[in-house]
């Protein structure tokens, strides 16, 4: 996996000209998915460092993300980089939430893929407290569904950890 932070913005390509991103995904289980944005920094930080463990033990190594350390002002610029990296098309990170965006419950990942065998990297998580449950387990049958059905990608590789 690579951090999409490294990611030149030369990745235009690797998506169809003037293709629209999804912005409101609905799961069956009344949950849904649209783009993370800056101001939802106080969910995420919950989730993120509720879950920060095994977060780090999934994408630390290649990615460097979660800090330990890390502060709501550094959340809140990552989250804006992800918001101005999907306004560009560059790479995606959609965030799952209740029906009334009270909780932020984990993030679907899209990002282009530097690997020959892959048009793209797709991973995604839950909280901690949501592992193992009804909810992750819509979520990993929802995801490879939703991307060959509404994304213009050939060959997208699905990291599940």
């Amino acid at each position: 996996m690579t951090d999409p932070s490294d990611m030149s913005p030369s990745t235009e390509s690797w998506l169809p000209a003037g293709w629209q991103h999804p912005t409101h995904v609905a799961l069956s289980t009344g949950h849904h998915l649209r783009p993370i944005r800056a101001s939802d920094t106080e969910l995420d930080m919950d989730a993120v460092m509720g879950s920060r463990e095994r977060l780090w033990s999934i994408y630390g190594e290649a990615w460097g993300w979660p800090p330990a350390s890390m502060t709501a002002e550094q959340d809140r610029a990552d989250l804006q980089r992800h918001a101005d990296e999907m306004e560009t098309n560059e790479s995606f990170n959609f965030a799952l939430f209740d029906a009334d965006e009270t909780e932020l419950i984990g993030c679907v990942y899209i990002d282009p893929s530097e690997d020959e065998t892959a048009d793209a990297d797709i991973s995604w998580w839950v909280r901690d407290e949501y592992v193992g449950t009804e909810l992750e387990a819509a979520l990993n049958e929802f995801v490879p569904a939703w991307i060959e059905r509404d994304w213009p990608l050939a060959n997208p590789r699905f990291d599940l950890f």
